[in-house]
């Protein structure tokens, strides 16, 4: 799959004019119908006026190939990692009205709960041994102290999430950082709770977390893996087109300084 051109159906063809003569020239092409300009994103030469122009310094560097999967597979995460804030932002608001009116919840419980029994009754379900019901048991004889303490743990958990989600989605360094911390440190906890039992769902949060820290690790090279960020950047500057037709017009520059036409091999040394 490219994703570069997938890229450009999306968002349109990235091209652009610089000043520079040299690299003017390498990033346009004349043709029978016109001045075309080579798209910095897939590298299709485009037809028409480009997009922008100025100093080759000035010019935007879009996200290629792999770069562009990767920003793709970071909305994803981050896309969790936001419906998990939201869920457990609901779960906190329920732990503080509970809190408050706990008396009046209680009470509405033990008025349905025998409807929603028999109602399960009829669908074929015993809700006696259901373990959702009985942590909501289980909660009416907490403290208000301690529903207190639960609260503020959930609402902790949201802001890591929050903070989480928004770096991951804006693909900043920091974020991509803070995800891999904060998801490492849940993954002691994540594998002692699948020694004590083993579900879908604990196996489910367990994946995605190890996921997208192998993810972060790897692909982004964090804390000097594969080089770090040195040669993260030099691996996106190797892909980029502006990049390679910045390098080809310096070599073009330098062989026209001693006599070489541009694009022929410079004559070797003495031997």
């Amino acid at each position: 799959m490219d994703w570069s051109l997938l890229g450009c159906g999306r968002s349109g063809h990235v091209t652009y004019a610089p000043e520079e003569a040299g690299l003017r020239a390498r990033l346009s092409v004349l043709t029978p119908a016109g001045l075309g300009w080579q798209c910095l994103r897939c590298g299709t030469f485009v037809l028409g006026p480009p997009a922008g122009s100025g100093p080759a310094a000035a010019a935007p560097e879009p996200r290629r190939d792999k770069d562009l999967r990767s920003s793709v597979i970071l909305r994803v995460f981050a896309i969790e990692r936001l419906l998990r804030a939201l869920v457990f932002g609901v779960l906190a608001y329920g732990v503080v009205q509970y809190k408050d009116s706990r008396l009046s919840i209680e009470q509405a419980f033990d008025r349905k709960l025998p409807v929603i029994r028999a109602l399960f009754r009829e669908l074929g379900f015993n809700i006696n041994h259901s373990k959702l019901v009985g942590l909501i048991q289980r909660a009416f004889t907490l403290s208000p102290r301690v529903l207190g303490y639960i609260a503020i743990g959930l609402v902790v958990y949201v802001a890591i999430e929050l903070i989480e989600g928004i770096g991951l989605w804006l693909e900043k360094r920091w974020g991509e950082y803070f995800a891999m911390v904060a998801t490492s440190v849940f993954l002691p906890y994540e594998v002692y709770d699948l020694t004590a039992k083993v579900t879908v769902t604990r196996v489910l949060f367990f994946a995605v977390n190890l996921a997208l820290v192998l993810y972060l690790v790897l692909t982004k090279r964090l804390f000097g893996v594969r080089g770090g960020k040195r040669a993260y950047q030099a691996r996106l500057r190797s892909e980029s087109i502006l990049q390679a037709a910045i390098d080809a017009a310096a070599i073009d520059a330098a062989a026209a300084g001693r006599g070489v036409a541009p694009g022929a091999s410079a004559p070797a040394g003495p031997p």
